[in-house]
């Protein structure tokens, strides 16, 4: 395979659109579960609640906007397989962005009563809903712009992002977390959130410039009149059932950046900087790492690659995890290095382009949105909300979280095992490896030709 550049592709624009929505994307994540974990549970409940118990519900908050997120899919992924990439990256840009700065102007529990919590909910759903087409459509921008033979490398970039995204949050949270505590729960808690509007103005400023991928405009121009979620479900409903249980290693992230703060700050009274900065060192390191494996994606493949990652994550998770109950700051940094710079690093590297490439062109974003939103949602809930219930009051207990990293990493591994190794494949032969022929002949049929009728497949 080549690995020029054709013509009509700008993999480099591409790449760096994708990563920075991704960074927003990310940021929102970190900000809001950091938040969850630190400051909103004191605010937007009852003082009169048990710490633990507050705590619970502050990441059943966080739990909600990744609970509708299947339901944006259903939505926007079509809308990406319809409309195009980029149509769909702009709604979930401000989307994002605006939900976001909208948290840091809401009034808190003391102000308005239990109605705080409502509109934060309220407002996580609508961000929840956006979250859904930011990386699908991310993703198959970036995957579809590179040239052959670079895919998993320009596809890594999108999750790049999340390293980056989280890197930035800590850098803004960080000295906010040091605030004196009168200052923090007043107005400081707030900047984390008002700082997304100046990441939505330079990711506006990039993504206003990318084109379509040509092979989405081949598509479009063929005019095949089929519905994208009808058709996926019809002829791919195995490979979204794979992406959704291989999607619940991301489970181990939620946990690692959201749960594992609160566990050691509320449950072993760490310092809360230094607890935070266990996660930033750990996203620097995974800024250099992603792309390397990426690279190292198209070498040695995506399915072998994401296998490594899964098993090593998993099995991490659980020595970091007691590394908290020590209160050793060594082991702490240490585990966490190797479970989120390395190993997770292995993981965002990977499934970009192993998940994509399970799908036919015309059917990626739908594909890719629904079975990643699904599996998020539910490690996105689980992770968090399980762990937290299993720490126990006191959120003492590390074997019962462990065990759920685990069972995400058993789960996810078993569900890779069932899919093609797919980098050998161009995108054009992609198409035809992935569509049967009762698919063909139902495409074929539904083909449009100039001044014909339609044959009532859209829906």
């Amino acid at each position: 395979m080549t690995e020029t550049t054709p013509p009509g592709k700008t993999p480099v624009r591409a790449a760096i659109a994708a990563w920075i929505g991704t960074t927003l994307e990310y940021y929102d994540f970190a900000v809001y579960g950091t938040s969850s974990a630190l400051i909103l549970n004191v605010l937007f409940f009852s003082p009169e609640l048990p710490q633990g118990v507050s705590v619970l519900l502050a990441m059943i908050t966080f739990a909600v906007g990744y609970a509708v997120r299947p339901i944006g899919s259903l939505i926007l992924g079509p809308m990406g397989d319809r409309r195009g990439r980029k149509f769909v990256m702009m709604i979930t840009l401000f989307g994002i962005g605006g939900c976001t700065f909208l948290i840091g102007c809401l009034p808190t529990y003391a102000q308005i009563g239990p109605l705080a919590p409502i509109l934060l909910v309220l407002i996580r759903v609508i961000q929840g809903l956006c979250l859904s087409g930011e990386q699908p459509s991310a993703i198959t921008m970036s995957l579809e712009h590179a040239s052959e033979g670079r895919r998993g490398f320009l596809a890594s970039f999108t999750t790049l992002g999340s390293s980056s995204g989280t890197l930035l949050t800590l850098l803004v949270f960080i000295p906010v977390a040091a605030m004196p505590s009168e200052q923090l729960l007043t107005w400081g808690w707030r900047l984390p959130f008002w700082a997304s509007a100046v990441v939505v103005v330079a990711a506006y400023l990039i993504r206003r410039h990318i084109q379509e991928p040509p092979e989405f405009v081949k598509v479009q121009a063929a005019k095949v009149n089929v519905a994208p979620l009808r058709h996926l479900l019809r002829f791919h409903w195995r490979a979204v059932l794979r992406i959704v249980f291989c999607a619940l290693i991301a489970g181990t992230s939620y946990m690692m950046q959201t749960f594992s703060v609160a566990f050691g700050t509320a449950g072993y009274k760490l310092d809360k900087p230094t607890m935070l900065l266990t996660t930033t060192v750990s996203a620097v390191i995974a800024l250099g790492i992603t792309p390397l494996a990426g690279f190292l994606v198209d070498k040695v493949g995506r399915k072998t690659m994401f296998l490594i990652a899964t098993g090593g994550v998993g099995v991490t998770m659980v020595p970091y995890l007691w590394s908290i109950t020590t209160g050793n700051w060594s082991l702490i940094f240490l585990f966490g290095i190797i479970n989120y710079s390395l190993f997770y690093s292995m993981v965002n590297a990977s499934w970009p382009s192993f998940f994509a490439e399970m799908f036919p062109g015309r059917l990626r974003v739908s594909g890719l949105a629904l079975g990643t939103q699904i599996g998020f949602a539910i490690s996105g809930v689980i992770g968090p909300v399980l762990s937290t219930a299993l720490a126990g009051p006191d959120l003492k207990d590390w074997v019962g979280p462990s065990m759920v990293a685990l069972g995400f990493m058993v789960l996810a591994g078993i569900s890779a095992l069932t899919a093609k190794e797919t980098k050998k494949y161009t995108l054009k032969e992609l198409d035809e490896v992935q569509q049967g022929e009762r698919e063909t002949a139902v495409l074929t049929s539904a083909t449009v030709s100039p001044g014909t009728a339609t044959h009532g497949l859209a829906g």
